[in-house]
Parts: structure tokens; sequence; C-alpha cells
């Protein structure tokens, strides 16, 4: 179904160019060969080394007791092993290829583009302007890519930025869905923009107006359980502190003109950024 989807397939494709022979360049779902190679002895041997209580962290959200919960699981077997630590260990980050260029043929009315590299990790205190300037770049229809590229230049169906934080570090990009005759100039006008970011920064009254909407975002986000449930189960697994939604708003606010300044010129200059396209080839304007 992946290699049927070019608007998943060419981020998986961008993440084998970027991250190479490291694990973070694999395709979670395995490969042809990987999933018809799989054996009963492989998952049995998956599940003794990794699902015990050693090794995973309960977390629960919503109408339950907490001492029910413990209860439950002491009941079942999994308080009897010694708890997992919570420690992480440092070690170094997987090193991103050097940027490039990649286009894949593939026949279709689209061709589909991912531009991006490496970012901070996820216990990084840059992460909250990371975020804000990721938003505030290609986070919505508001959002200086959408406007430009899409609204003003009539380039593109769909642009928008992405990012994901690891233990070790992070990655983050843009992705855009265009015509093959309109994807260089596409390209170009993302670059463009990028690169100005980079340069200038971002003005005090466009930061201000992102701080508004990442403290909307982060205050909804938390009306969904399953999203609490996920946050009380990062906490453990980053080693991070818990904080309420009042600590967590007080930080966006805190987020500095110069934090953001830094962040764009460290990590979105378009010159450090591998590039991969999926679809009929880009037409030269």
């Amino acid at each position: 179904m992946v290699e049927d989807a070019p608007d998943d397939l060419v981020f998986e494709l961008h993440n084998a160019a970027l991250w190479g022979s490291h694990p973070y360049g694999y395709s979670i779902l395995g490969t042809r060969d990987t999933v018809s190679g799989l054996e009963i002895r492989d998952l049995k041997e998956l599940h003794d080394r990794a699902y015990h209580p050693g090794q995973l962290v309960v977390a629960a959200s919503g109408n339950v007791e907490h001492q029910a919960l413990l209860d439950v699981l002491d009941q079942t077997g999994w308080t009897a092993e010694v708890q997992r630590s919570t420690t992480l260990v440092d070690v170094p980050p997987p090193v991103p290829a050097t940027p490039t260029t990649r286009h894949l043929q593939r026949e279709g009315a689209q061709t589909h583009v991912v531009m991006g590299t490496d970012g901070v990790r996820h216990r990084d205190p840059r992460r909250l302007p990371f975020l804000l300037l990721s938003m505030l770049l290609g986070g919505g229809m508001s959002s200086r890519l959408f406007q430009r590229v899409r609204e003003e230049l009539g380039l593109a169906y769909s642009v928008f930025t992405y990012q994901s934080f690891y233990a070790d570090t992070g990655m983050h990009g843009v992705y855009v869905a265009t015509g093959p005759s309109t994807a260089a100039n596409a390209l170009d006008a993302i670059r463009a923009e990028l690169a100005a970011v980079a340069a200038k920064g971002l003005p005090e009254a466009e930061i201000a107006m992102g701080k508004q909407q990442l403290k909307g975002q982060i205050t909804l986000s938390l009306e969904s359980v399953s999203a609490r449930m996920y946050r009380a189960a990062t906490v453990v697994l980053y080693d991070e502190p818990y904080r309420s939604l009042d600590e967590l708003l007080a930080l966006v606010d805190a987020i500095t003109l110069e934090q953001v300044s830094d962040v764009a010129r460290e990590f979105f200059d378009p010159s450090r950024m591998t590039v991969v396209s999926l679809g009929p080839e880009p037409v030269a304007p």
C-alpha cells in the first residue's frame, strides 16, 4: 500500500537518502525480502528480548484510578521484575548524509518532493523554538510557505513542514506536491523562503502571533485522552520532568526572538537539506 501511495513513499525514500545505513533510514514496515524472510523464531526472539516489564512503559489516561491500575499490573506479574532505568545514555547522534538531490521516476499527475535534514533531539531546550518556527513556516493555511507557494504563486497543491524528535537527534523538512511543470519553481520558492528566514529570522510580531497559535494547539491537544496517555509515556521514555499545562504555556511565552533566529540559522538553511522527488521528472523552467 505504501508503494502505491507516493505521498507516503517519498518520505521513506527521503529517510533512506538522509540517514543512509543508519536504522533511521530503514522502512518501518521492512522490505519485501525482510518480511518474506521472517520466521516464528525471529518473532519469539524479539518478544523475549523486548516485550517484558523491564523494557516497557505502561501509560494510562482517562477514567482510570492509579492504584487500580497498579493492582491489575501486580495480579498479572508486571511488577515482579526490576523496573527499567530511565537514565538515557548519551551516544553520538547519527550524522546525516551530505546534502544531495535525487529523483525517482514514476508515472502520475503530480511530483512529490521532500527536502529536509537533521534537527534537534527531544530533550533539547530548543525544541519549542524549533516547533514555533516550523509552524510559522509551514504549519497551516496561514503559514509562510502555504501563502507564498500555493496562494500567491499557485505552484503547489499541498505544501507543509514536518518534524520528528528522537532521543539522540531529530529531523525536519518540507513536503510539496505539485505538477511536473511547476516543481522546479515551487522548490525555488521554498528555498528562497527558507533562506530568507535562515538569514534574517522572523519579525517579533509574527513570533508573538505564532506563540498564541502554538499555545492554542498545545491546549487543544490535551483534550484528547490518547494525547495525554502518550504525553505521560514520553515523560518517562525521555527522562523529562512532567510539566503542567500552565508550565508548558509559560515556556512558549518565554521563547525569544534570538532563540528563533538561532534555530533558523542553524537548521533551516536550504543548502544543508537533502531533496528527494518522486513522480514525473520536474521540467526545467
